[in-house]
């Protein structure tokens, strides 16, 4: 498989070993500090897929640019979902192909899965308060993550009593507090709590590597040329 990787940091290097391993090969490299290439320079002919890891502010530029072009593009910056759904019409628009997830581990997806399922029974029993906290590394540049935000939605769609999100110490009842942690070289740990008068439970996740999120990414690279639409791990992973 020929993979277009967007974005040349410590992701991006980490895709690109791991795809060599995998047989794949790096049919380029678009990165503002290390490449003069630009997506407008690749087609389906050379390329059967896009990977991007960038940033926020020019994370959906580059979908869109990888959409116009024909490519299917495998999504893994966060921060920028304000434009998701301008994404998802693009992409019907265009017949095409993108695949976007907040976290590509699968651990970590597997983690949401449980989540929306503690999140109900805590809800169902009752007497139990739940709040996020997310740890990253200090050039982390969004926060909440995307994980932890993902991780909250979850848990809001099942447990009624929070209708809202902050990004701090909660003020009311109605809101779940996602309090984020930025030290030293954290890879990611997210933690949900939920506290009553006679217990606590703790749901974790805690990355040890970037390889696995590397790992996942490239799965649904490999998953996704030949289908068309807006996928994510739910679909790759069958949950």
């Amino acid at each position: 498989m020929k993979i277009l990787l967007i974005g040349y940091g410590k992701m991006g290097q980490t895709i690109g070993a791991l795809a060599a391993q995998r047989g794949h090969e790096i049919a380029g490299i678009v990165d503002l500090h290390t490449s003069p290439a630009t997506i407008a320079d690749f087609t389906p002919a050379t390329v059967d897929v896009a990977i991007e890891f960038t940033h926020p502010d020019s994370a959906f530029d580059n979908v869109a640019a990888c959409l116009r072009q024909g490519l299917p593009v495998v999504c893994g910056s966060t921060g920028w979902l304000h434009h998701f759904e301008e994404a998802t019409a693009l992409t019907k628009e265009l017949n095409g192909s993108l695949f976007y997830a907040s976290n590509y581990s699968v651990g970590v997806n597997l983690f949401f899965h449980f989540n929306e399922y503690i999140a109900a029974k805590m809800n169902q029993f009752g007497g139990y308060d739940v709040a996020v906290r997310e740890i990253h590394h200090t050039q982390k540049i969004d926060q909440p993550s995307g994980t932890a935000l993902t991780t909250a939605e979850g848990i809001m769609r099942h447990f009624p009593a929070k209708t809202t999100w902050r990004n701090a110490a909660a003020e009311s009842p109605a809101e779940l507090a996602i309090i984020s942690e930025r030290t030293g070289d954290a890879v990611g740990t997210h933690i949900v709590t939920y506290t009553s008068d006679v217990d606590t439970l703790e749901l974790t996740h805690a990355a040890h590597s970037r390889e696995g999120f590397a790992l996942g990414a490239l799965l649904a690279a490999e998953w996704l040329p030949g289908r068309r639409g807006v996928f994510g791990m739910k679909e790759l992973l069958g949950l």
